[in-house]
């Protein structure tokens, strides 16, 4: 969801997008965009690598990726720690938007702690997985962090209203197709 999002902005006409990878727990964005997945964020925050070395450009040069970088055993003190937010105000200068991929809001407390550094938030969803009650009780806390919406992902096409009216609109009077 968060590289197709960043695909999208930068289709913009001059629009700069960074795209950092915050699940420090299973770091895998880097192999959606094609990319080496170190040094990355983790690198960054422990103080082994600067900015500079995280960040990969990509395509024409207006997307970026800061990759998750190696395993640690404390992702959330990282995460909230100063070097996140001192990131966050330096590439927010250079980038038109910066968007950050965090690991599951059910199963860690990461994304809320991401959440709080953020202009706002989407709430992912997969569908026919995630439980209702749960999706509705995680995504309840998000809305005192500037919650912008929810998306339904990877939904099955015959699950949606769009199967049924995609056959609906191509059988009209006169048509082979339509029986009376």
């Amino acid at each position: 969801m968060a590289a197709n999002l960043a695909q999208s902005f930068i289709r913009q006409e001059n629009r700069r997008v960074l795209l950092i990878d915050s699940d420090l727990r299973a770091s895998r964005l880097h192999v959606q965009v094609g990319a080496s997945g170190r040094p990355g964020l983790s690198d960054y925050l422990r103080g082994d690598a600067d900015e500079y070395q995280v960040t990969q450009v990509q395509n024409d040069g207006n997307l970026c990726l800061i990759p998750g970088g190696r395993e640690v055993s404390n992702p959330s003190e990282l995460l909230h720690s100063e070097r996140m937010k001192q990131l966050l105000d330096r590439m927010s200068l250079i980038f038109d938007w910066i968007i950050l991929d965090s690991p599951p809001s059910l199963a860690v407390h990461d994304a809320s702690i991401l959440a709080d550094m953020c202009d706002g938030v989407l709430f992912v969803v997969r569908a026919g997985s995630t439980d209702f009650e749960l999706a509705a009780k995680a995504s309840s806390e998000f809305h005192e962090k500037k919650l912008l919406g929810v998306v339904l992902n990877r939904v099955d096409k015959s699950d949606s209203y769009g199967g049924y009216y995609y056959g609906y609109g191509s059988q009209h009077e006169g048509d082979p197709k339509t029986k009376s």
